[in-house]
């Protein structure tokens, strides 16, 4: 499931962050390639179920997190994300694959 681990720790980790640290150049990005809204990967976090992960082999300075969750209005998304002082900065957001959202239903 393309380097996903599933971990109670990562989505602890996840969790106990207090906000949302947009980079200027990722959300009009995001948008550009994948028509994804920063409203929407938000809305990930705040919708069950979550599945969240770390993925060792793409982290380089810092951790990056792996998300498979949904949006308000039930859009199936992929989010990774960085902690930095405590809040969540997305990197990248896309649809699921096939084999994401099968792992996300079956969860």
């Amino acid at each position: 499931m393309c380097g996903i681990y599933r971990g109670v720790a990562a989505t602890d980790r996840l969790l106990r962050c207090t906000g949302f640290d947009w980079d200027e150049a990722n959300a009009p990005k995001i948008w550009k390639k994948h028509k994804v809204s920063p409203m929407e990967c938000e809305q990930v976090f705040f919708n069950l179920p979550l599945i969240a992960g770390h993925d060792e082999g793409h982290s380089g300075a810092e951790m990056r997190y792996y998300v498979l969750g949904q949006s308000d209005p039930g859009r199936r998304l992929f989010v990774v994300v960085t902690v930095r002082r405590g809040s969540l900065r997305v990197i990248s957001a896309r649809d699921m694959s096939r084999k994401e959202r099968k792992a996300f239903e079956s969860s």
